[in-house]
Protein backbone atom coordinates (compact mmCIF):
# COMPACT_ATOMS: atom_id res chain seq x y z
CA UNK A 1 0.00 0.00 0.00
CA UNK A 2 1.36 3.43 -1.00
CA UNK A 3 2.41 5.74 1.80
CA UNK A 4 0.08 8.72 2.42
CA UNK A 5 1.19 12.09 1.15
CA UNK A 6 2.49 14.54 3.76
CA UNK A 7 -0.05 17.32 4.30
CA UNK A 8 1.16 20.88 4.02
CA UNK A 9 1.21 22.81 7.28
CA UNK A 10 2.96 26.16 7.84
CA UNK A 11 5.34 24.62 10.39
CA UNK A 12 7.22 22.66 7.68
CA UNK A 13 8.85 25.99 6.79
CA UNK A 14 11.35 26.80 9.56
CA UNK A 15 13.30 30.07 9.43
CA UNK A 16 17.02 29.70 10.20
CA UNK A 17 18.73 31.91 12.81
CA UNK A 18 20.01 35.27 11.52
CA UNK A 19 18.06 34.79 8.27
CA UNK A 20 17.23 38.47 7.74
CA UNK A 21 20.75 39.67 8.56
CA UNK A 22 22.37 37.13 6.23
CA UNK A 23 19.85 37.82 3.48
CA UNK A 24 20.63 41.53 3.67
CA UNK A 25 24.31 40.75 3.08
CA UNK A 26 23.47 38.47 0.12
CA UNK A 27 21.36 41.21 -1.47
CA UNK A 28 24.15 43.78 -1.01
CA UNK A 29 26.66 41.46 -2.72
CA UNK A 30 24.18 40.70 -5.49
CA UNK A 31 23.48 44.35 -6.27
CA UNK A 32 27.21 45.16 -6.21
CA UNK A 33 27.96 42.32 -8.64
CA UNK A 34 25.19 43.42 -11.02
CA UNK A 35 26.43 47.02 -10.99
CA UNK A 36 30.02 45.93 -11.65
CA UNK A 37 28.94 43.53 -14.41
CA UNK A 38 28.13 46.46 -16.71
CA UNK A 39 31.86 46.93 -17.27
CA UNK A 40 33.27 43.60 -16.07
CA UNK A 41 30.73 41.21 -17.62
CA UNK A 42 31.87 41.61 -21.21
CA UNK A 43 28.45 42.46 -22.69
CA UNK A 44 28.22 46.17 -21.92
CA UNK A 45 25.07 45.72 -19.88
CA UNK A 46 24.10 44.56 -16.41
CA UNK A 47 23.90 40.78 -16.03
CA UNK A 48 21.72 38.58 -13.90
CA UNK A 49 23.62 37.31 -10.87
CA UNK A 50 22.68 33.74 -11.91
CA UNK A 51 21.61 32.34 -15.27
CA UNK A 52 23.22 35.38 -16.86
CA UNK A 53 23.44 33.91 -20.36
CA UNK A 54 20.19 33.10 -22.11
CA UNK A 55 19.97 30.67 -25.00
CA UNK A 56 16.60 31.70 -26.36
CA UNK A 57 13.10 32.92 -25.62
CA UNK A 58 10.53 30.40 -26.85
CA UNK A 59 6.79 30.64 -27.32
CA UNK A 60 4.84 27.82 -25.70
CA UNK A 61 1.48 26.56 -24.58
CA UNK A 62 0.62 24.86 -21.29
CA UNK A 63 -2.30 22.45 -21.26
CA UNK A 64 -3.44 21.64 -17.72
CA UNK A 65 -4.82 18.12 -17.93
CA UNK A 66 -8.24 17.01 -16.81
CA UNK A 67 -9.07 13.87 -14.87
CA UNK A 68 -6.17 14.17 -12.45
CA UNK A 69 -6.28 12.39 -9.07
CA UNK A 70 -7.48 14.89 -6.44
CA UNK A 71 -4.09 15.02 -4.67
CA UNK A 72 -2.55 16.35 -7.91
CA UNK A 73 -5.46 18.52 -9.08
CA UNK A 74 -4.43 21.28 -6.67
CA UNK A 75 -4.09 25.04 -7.09
CA UNK A 76 -3.77 26.02 -10.75
CA UNK A 77 -3.85 22.33 -11.71
CA UNK A 78 -7.40 21.95 -10.39
CA UNK A 79 -8.83 23.64 -13.50
CA UNK A 80 -8.15 22.02 -16.89
CA UNK A 81 -7.42 24.43 -19.70
CA UNK A 82 -4.85 25.87 -22.08
CA UNK A 83 -2.59 28.86 -21.39
CA UNK A 84 -0.06 30.72 -23.51
CA UNK A 85 3.49 30.62 -22.15
CA UNK A 86 7.06 31.85 -22.62
CA UNK A 87 10.19 29.83 -21.87
CA UNK A 88 13.69 31.17 -21.25
CA UNK A 89 16.48 28.60 -21.60
CA UNK A 90 19.72 29.67 -19.93
CA UNK A 91 23.09 28.72 -18.51
CA UNK A 92 23.25 28.59 -14.71
CA UNK A 93 26.46 30.60 -14.36
CA UNK A 94 26.48 34.24 -13.20
CA UNK A 95 28.89 34.93 -16.06
CA UNK A 96 28.51 35.39 -19.81
CA UNK A 97 30.90 34.38 -22.57
CA UNK A 98 31.81 31.23 -24.45
CA UNK A 99 29.78 28.15 -23.53
CA UNK A 100 32.90 26.14 -22.68
CA UNK A 101 33.70 28.56 -19.83
CA UNK A 102 30.27 28.32 -18.25
CA UNK A 103 29.63 24.63 -17.67
CA UNK A 104 26.58 22.52 -18.46
CA UNK A 105 24.27 23.59 -15.61
CA UNK A 106 21.23 25.01 -17.39
CA UNK A 107 17.83 26.40 -16.50
CA UNK A 108 14.29 26.50 -17.82
CA UNK A 109 12.25 29.49 -16.70
CA UNK A 110 8.57 29.21 -17.56
CA UNK A 111 5.99 32.02 -17.56
CA UNK A 112 2.36 30.92 -17.83
CA UNK A 113 -0.27 33.51 -18.77
CA UNK A 114 -3.92 33.81 -17.82
CA UNK A 115 -3.69 32.46 -14.25
CA UNK A 116 -6.30 33.83 -11.89
CA UNK A 117 -5.60 34.82 -8.31
CA UNK A 118 -3.09 37.13 -6.62
CA UNK A 119 0.60 36.25 -6.74
CA UNK A 120 2.85 36.20 -3.68
CA UNK A 121 4.66 39.34 -4.89
CA UNK A 122 3.21 42.23 -2.93
CA UNK A 123 4.18 44.85 -5.54
CA UNK A 124 2.58 43.01 -8.46
CA UNK A 125 -0.27 40.85 -7.16
CA UNK A 126 -2.53 40.93 -10.23
CA UNK A 127 -0.27 40.18 -13.18
CA UNK A 128 -2.12 37.04 -14.23
CA UNK A 129 1.23 35.28 -14.70
CA UNK A 130 2.73 32.25 -12.97
CA UNK A 131 6.47 31.46 -13.07
CA UNK A 132 8.77 28.51 -12.61
CA UNK A 133 12.57 28.97 -12.41
CA UNK A 134 13.91 25.40 -12.64
CA UNK A 135 17.38 23.86 -12.96
CA UNK A 136 18.59 20.72 -14.74
CA UNK A 137 19.31 18.71 -11.57
CA UNK A 138 17.17 17.20 -8.80
CA UNK A 139 19.48 18.65 -6.12
CA UNK A 140 21.05 22.01 -5.30
CA UNK A 141 24.39 22.86 -3.69
CA UNK A 142 23.30 25.23 -0.93
CA UNK A 143 21.00 24.64 2.04
CA UNK A 144 21.10 27.83 4.08
CA UNK A 145 21.43 31.54 3.51
CA UNK A 146 24.38 31.48 5.94
CA UNK A 147 26.22 29.10 3.61
CA UNK A 148 25.10 31.04 0.55
CA UNK A 149 27.19 33.95 1.81
CA UNK A 150 30.43 32.14 1.00
CA UNK A 151 29.09 30.01 -1.87
CA UNK A 152 27.84 33.11 -3.69
CA UNK A 153 31.22 34.77 -3.31
CA UNK A 154 33.01 31.69 -4.65
CA UNK A 155 30.77 31.46 -7.70
CA UNK A 156 30.96 35.14 -8.55
CA UNK A 157 34.77 34.87 -8.44
CA UNK A 158 35.02 31.39 -9.99
CA UNK A 159 36.82 32.52 -13.20
CA UNK A 160 39.66 33.98 -11.11
CA UNK A 161 40.06 30.68 -9.24
CA UNK A 162 39.95 28.37 -12.25
CA UNK A 163 42.15 30.59 -14.42
CA UNK A 164 45.00 29.55 -12.10
CA UNK A 165 44.75 25.91 -13.17
CA UNK A 166 44.93 23.06 -10.67
CA UNK A 167 46.14 25.19 -7.69
CA UNK A 168 43.24 27.59 -8.19
CA UNK A 169 40.73 24.75 -8.48
CA UNK A 170 42.08 23.17 -5.30
CA UNK A 171 41.74 26.47 -3.48
CA UNK A 172 38.14 26.85 -4.74
CA UNK A 173 37.25 23.34 -3.54
CA UNK A 174 38.93 23.83 -0.16
CA UNK A 175 37.23 27.16 0.45
CA UNK A 176 33.88 25.65 -0.55
CA UNK A 177 34.12 22.77 1.93
CA UNK A 178 35.48 24.89 4.78
CA UNK A 179 33.26 27.91 4.16
CA UNK A 180 36.38 29.97 3.41
CA UNK A 181 37.69 28.94 6.82
CA UNK A 182 34.55 29.95 8.74
CA UNK A 183 33.17 26.46 9.48
CA UNK A 184 34.20 24.06 12.23
CA UNK A 185 35.53 20.79 10.81
CA UNK A 186 32.49 18.90 12.12
CA UNK A 187 30.28 21.24 10.11
CA UNK A 188 32.19 21.40 6.85
CA UNK A 189 29.89 21.72 3.81
CA UNK A 190 30.45 18.20 2.48
CA UNK A 191 26.85 17.54 1.44
CA UNK A 192 26.65 20.80 -0.46
CA UNK A 193 30.08 20.28 -2.03
CA UNK A 194 29.13 16.80 -3.22
CA UNK A 195 25.93 18.20 -4.70
CA UNK A 196 28.02 20.83 -6.49
CA UNK A 197 30.31 18.13 -7.90
CA UNK A 198 27.27 16.22 -9.12
CA UNK A 199 25.99 19.29 -10.95
CA UNK A 200 29.42 20.02 -12.40
CA UNK A 201 29.52 16.55 -14.00
CA UNK A 202 26.25 16.94 -15.91
CA UNK A 203 27.07 16.11 -19.55
CA UNK A 204 26.46 18.90 -22.08
CA UNK A 205 23.34 18.09 -24.09
CA UNK A 206 20.77 19.99 -26.09
CA UNK A 207 18.71 21.99 -23.60
CA UNK A 208 15.58 20.34 -24.99
CA UNK A 209 16.80 16.98 -23.66
CA UNK A 210 17.29 17.96 -20.01
CA UNK A 211 14.79 17.64 -17.18
CA UNK A 212 14.36 20.70 -14.96
CA UNK A 213 13.39 20.67 -11.28
CA UNK A 214 12.24 23.31 -8.84
CA UNK A 215 15.39 23.98 -6.85
CA UNK A 216 13.62 23.17 -3.60
CA UNK A 217 10.22 22.08 -2.35
CA UNK A 218 7.02 23.96 -3.06
CA UNK A 219 3.54 23.85 -1.68
CA UNK A 220 1.09 21.94 -3.88
CA UNK A 221 -2.24 22.98 -2.42
CA UNK A 222 -2.84 20.63 0.50
CA UNK A 223 0.52 18.87 0.01
CA UNK A 224 4.29 19.36 -0.40
CA UNK A 225 5.97 18.75 -3.74
CA UNK A 226 8.78 19.25 -6.19
CA UNK A 227 7.87 20.07 -9.78
CA UNK A 228 9.78 18.67 -12.74
CA UNK A 229 9.58 19.74 -16.38
CA UNK A 230 10.80 16.73 -18.35
CA UNK A 231 11.01 15.93 -22.08
CA UNK A 232 8.11 14.09 -23.67
CA UNK A 233 9.88 10.87 -24.80
CA UNK A 234 8.33 10.82 -28.27
CA UNK A 235 9.50 14.37 -29.01
CA UNK A 236 12.90 13.83 -27.39
CA UNK A 237 13.53 10.86 -29.69
CA UNK A 238 13.25 13.15 -32.72
CA UNK A 239 15.96 15.60 -31.60
CA UNK A 240 18.90 15.49 -34.03
CA UNK A 241 21.48 17.66 -32.25
CA UNK A 242 21.80 15.74 -28.99
CA UNK A 243 25.23 15.58 -27.33
CA UNK A 244 27.10 18.86 -27.65
CA UNK A 245 30.80 19.72 -27.44
CA UNK A 246 31.20 23.19 -25.89
CA UNK A 247 34.86 23.30 -26.94
CA UNK A 248 33.92 23.00 -30.63
CA UNK A 249 32.70 26.62 -30.89
CA UNK A 250 32.03 29.65 -28.74
CA UNK A 251 28.28 29.02 -29.03
CA UNK A 252 26.82 25.51 -29.10
CA UNK A 253 23.68 25.48 -26.93
CA UNK A 254 21.79 28.32 -28.64
CA UNK A 255 22.49 27.18 -32.24
CA UNK A 256 21.31 23.66 -31.40
CA UNK A 257 18.12 24.98 -29.79
CA UNK A 258 17.45 27.36 -32.69
CA UNK A 259 17.95 24.65 -35.32
CA UNK A 260 15.70 22.11 -33.62
CA UNK A 261 12.80 24.53 -33.20
CA UNK A 262 13.13 25.72 -36.79
CA UNK A 263 12.66 22.12 -37.95
CA UNK A 264 10.02 20.65 -35.62
CA UNK A 265 7.77 21.29 -32.61
CA UNK A 266 8.63 19.95 -29.18
CA UNK A 267 6.93 19.07 -25.89
CA UNK A 268 7.69 18.64 -22.19
CA UNK A 269 5.65 17.03 -19.42
CA UNK A 270 5.07 19.10 -16.28
CA UNK A 271 5.15 16.63 -13.39
CA UNK A 272 4.46 16.83 -9.66
CA UNK A 273 6.25 14.63 -7.10
CA UNK A 274 4.46 14.67 -3.75
CA UNK A 275 6.35 14.11 -0.50
CA UNK A 276 5.46 11.01 1.50
CA UNK A 277 8.27 11.23 4.07
CA UNK A 278 9.84 14.46 5.33
CA UNK A 279 12.94 12.59 6.50
CA UNK A 280 13.74 11.08 3.10
CA UNK A 281 12.06 13.85 1.09
CA UNK A 282 13.02 16.92 3.15
CA UNK A 283 12.04 20.53 2.70
CA UNK A 284 15.18 22.18 4.11
CA UNK A 285 17.92 19.93 2.67
CA UNK A 286 18.16 20.68 -1.05
CA UNK A 287 21.13 18.30 -1.48
CA UNK A 288 18.81 15.27 -1.05
CA UNK A 289 17.21 13.83 -4.17
CA UNK A 290 13.64 12.75 -3.49
CA UNK A 291 13.42 8.99 -4.23
CA UNK A 292 10.98 8.24 -7.01
CA UNK A 293 10.21 4.81 -5.53
CA UNK A 294 8.61 6.62 -2.59
CA UNK A 295 6.52 8.84 -4.85
CA UNK A 296 6.80 8.81 -8.63
CA UNK A 297 6.29 12.11 -10.49
CA UNK A 298 2.82 12.40 -12.06
CA UNK A 299 2.18 14.42 -15.24
CA UNK A 300 -0.27 17.26 -14.55
CA UNK A 301 0.24 19.37 -17.69
CA UNK A 302 1.84 19.43 -21.13
CA UNK A 303 4.22 22.19 -22.20
CA UNK A 304 4.16 22.40 -26.00
CA UNK A 305 6.63 24.42 -28.07
CA UNK A 306 5.44 25.03 -31.64
CA UNK A 307 7.86 25.07 -34.54
CA UNK A 308 9.29 28.60 -34.59
CA UNK A 309 12.24 30.82 -35.49
CA UNK A 310 14.08 32.32 -32.50
CA UNK A 311 17.31 33.02 -34.39
CA UNK A 312 17.21 36.82 -34.55
CA UNK A 313 19.01 39.20 -32.19
CA UNK A 314 15.65 40.70 -31.21
CA UNK A 315 14.81 37.37 -29.54
CA UNK A 316 17.73 37.82 -27.15
CA UNK A 317 16.78 41.46 -26.51
CA UNK A 318 13.21 40.56 -25.61
CA UNK A 319 14.41 37.68 -23.44
CA UNK A 320 16.82 39.94 -21.55
CA UNK A 321 14.05 42.36 -20.64
CA UNK A 322 11.90 39.71 -18.93
CA UNK A 323 11.85 38.83 -15.25
CA UNK A 324 11.25 35.36 -13.80
CA UNK A 325 10.93 34.43 -10.13
CA UNK A 326 9.69 31.31 -8.30
CA UNK A 327 7.56 33.64 -6.15
CA UNK A 328 5.36 34.88 -8.98
CA UNK A 329 2.87 32.16 -8.06
CA UNK A 330 -0.38 31.83 -6.15
CA UNK A 331 -0.36 30.96 -2.44
CA UNK A 332 -1.24 27.32 -3.16
CA UNK A 333 2.19 26.94 -4.82
CA UNK A 334 4.39 28.90 -2.38
CA UNK A 335 8.10 27.98 -2.38
CA UNK A 336 9.20 26.28 0.85
CA UNK A 337 12.45 26.27 2.82
CA UNK A 338 15.10 28.86 3.65
CA UNK A 339 16.86 28.95 0.29
CA UNK A 340 13.58 29.22 -1.57
CA UNK A 341 12.43 31.97 0.82
CA UNK A 342 15.63 33.90 0.20
CA UNK A 343 15.01 33.85 -3.54
CA UNK A 344 11.95 36.08 -3.11
CA UNK A 345 13.83 39.23 -2.11
CA UNK A 346 17.06 38.41 -3.97
CA UNK A 347 15.28 37.89 -7.31
CA UNK A 348 13.20 41.03 -6.86
CA UNK A 349 16.12 43.28 -5.94
CA UNK A 350 18.28 41.72 -8.66
CA UNK A 351 15.61 42.37 -11.28
CA UNK A 352 15.04 45.97 -10.17
CA UNK A 353 18.77 46.75 -10.23
CA UNK A 354 19.37 45.09 -13.60
CA UNK A 355 16.44 46.78 -15.32
CA UNK A 356 17.44 50.17 -13.90
CA UNK A 357 21.03 49.88 -15.10
CA UNK A 358 19.95 48.62 -18.54
CA UNK A 359 17.28 51.35 -18.84
CA UNK A 360 14.64 48.72 -19.48
CA UNK A 361 11.03 49.14 -18.33
CA UNK A 362 10.27 46.57 -15.64
CA UNK A 363 6.71 45.58 -16.48
CA UNK A 364 5.13 42.15 -16.46
CA UNK A 365 3.62 41.22 -19.86
CA UNK A 366 0.01 40.14 -20.16
CA UNK A 367 0.53 37.72 -23.05
CA UNK A 368 3.17 35.99 -25.17
CA UNK A 369 2.03 38.10 -28.13
CA UNK A 370 2.84 41.27 -26.18
CA UNK A 371 6.47 40.12 -26.04
CA UNK A 372 7.01 38.25 -29.30
CA UNK A 373 4.25 39.70 -31.45
CA UNK A 374 1.31 37.78 -32.90
CA UNK A 375 1.96 34.46 -34.60
CA UNK A 376 1.95 34.57 -38.39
Amino acid sequence: MAAPFVPYTPDVDICEPNFDENLHTVIEKTERYIAESVTAGGTGRALRDAHAKGYGLVRGEVEILGGLPPEYAQGIYATPGTHDALIRFSNGSPHAGADARLGAATGLALKIFGIRGPTLLEDEPDTGTFDYANINAPVFFCNTVEHYLFIQELFLNAPAYFSQGKPGAHRFFTEFVTGKGTLDQDNWAWDEFLAFLRLSKIPPVNVLLSSYWTMGAVRHGDYIAKVRITPDPSFAAAVVRRTLDPTSAAEVFRPALVAELQERPYAFDIQVQLSTDLERMPVEDTTVEWPEQLSPPVTVAKLRLPQQDISGPENLEKMDALSFTPWRVTAEHAPLGNIMRARKKVYRRSSIERHKLNKQPRTEPRSADEVLGPTQ
